[in-house]
């Protein structure tokens, strides 16, 4: 009985090893993932769809096939943002073929969203157990919704969006902390503004560059600033610009010179005419008893 009892704890104290080692080996693999930094470049990879149907494109395993967003005049790669960055950030296309055109139909017709992606941390460079699968890539989803309208020969397209991305929430925000992306969204603004001048609508013909014009702001959580509420921060962190300090100067100064002017125009004048020299001083007697004067009350001396 003893045998067999001593043989079963053998057992379920071998099992309880194996689980707690799995749990250990689980709870490492999580821990040495890898977080962006701040400024860290994060690649935006497109949907890949047929020009001619809308449809996207499967590869030999059936997968949805994902290529990089078109190249950008100004860094010479694909579209990237940088984690925490905000900044305008600007991607001339060199020039719109007639596959890519067709594709912008889909888009502004909303036939077919641009649908992209982004990792939602840098790829993991972990050491792989024996037996064991590595950590798949994590993505986010991120849908440009493109603005504009479609003629029969050209089109007008809103060029400036506007970028949100949302990073998961963390206790403390520091100007370089690290991070994982929770989500993101972009949109067109200004879409109806072709008429104005110097608007970012732009006609658009096959064979043309595409100047895009982004608009990127992060947010340390999920949740966005609320206007009305308590709850008010800007991006991975407050920002301070020559005209926030200017208008804060100029109304600082015009509120002591509004001030002083009251003061000196009104209250002053208005308590001297009330009150004596002295008068206002804080002991209650004067010289000779009267309250006139600043000092204590002289004493008759016999």
């Amino acid at each position: 009985m003893s045998m067999g009892f001593s043989l079963a704890a053998t057992r379920l104290f071998a099992v309880m090893v194996a689980l707690l080692v799995a749990t250990g080996l689980a709870v490492v693999h999580e821990h040495e993932l890898p977080s962006y930094h701040y400024g860290a470049s994060i690649p935006v990879e497109c949907m890949n769809r047929s020009s001619e149907t809308g449809e996207h494109i499967e590869n030999a395993a059936h997968e949805i096939q994902w290529v990089p967003f078109p190249v950008c005049n100004e860094t010479g790669k694909p579209l990237e943002f940088y984690y925490g960055v905000e900044d305008e950030q600007n991607c001339t296309i060199a020039m719109v073929s007639d596959p890519f055109f067709h594709l912008l139909e889909f888009y502004i017709h909303h036939d077919a969203p641009l649908s992209c992606r982004l990792p939602a941390r840098p790829q993991p460079h972990v050491q792989q157990v024996v037996g064991e699968e590595p950590p798949p890539q994590e993505y986010i989803p991120l849908v440009f919704a493109l603005a504009g309208t479609l003629q029969l020969s050209h089109m007008h397209i809103s060029t400036r969006l506007n970028v949100l991305i949302h990073s998961t929430p963390k206790p403390h925000i520091q100007p370089r902390d690290s991070g994982v992306l929770d989500s993101a969204t972009a949109y067109s603004t200004s879409p109806r503004a072709a008429h104005i001048a110097g608007s970012f609508t732009r006609r658009l013909v096959i064979g043309d560059p595409l100047p895009l014009s982004f608009s990127v702001r992060w947010f340390p959580t999920p949740a966005l600033p609320k206007v009305a509420g308590k709850v008010e921060w800007s991006g991975m962190g407050g920002h301070v610009y020559a005209s926030t300090v200017f208008y804060s100067l100029l109304s600082f100064c015009a509120g002591a010179v509004v001030s002083g002017a009251y003061f000196f125009g009104s209250v002053l004048p208005r308590r001297l005419r009330a009150r004596r020299l002295g008068a206002a001083t804080p002991f209650g007697y004067g010289l000779n008893g009267v309250g006139s004067g600043w000092g204590y009350q002289k004493r008759n001396v016999d």
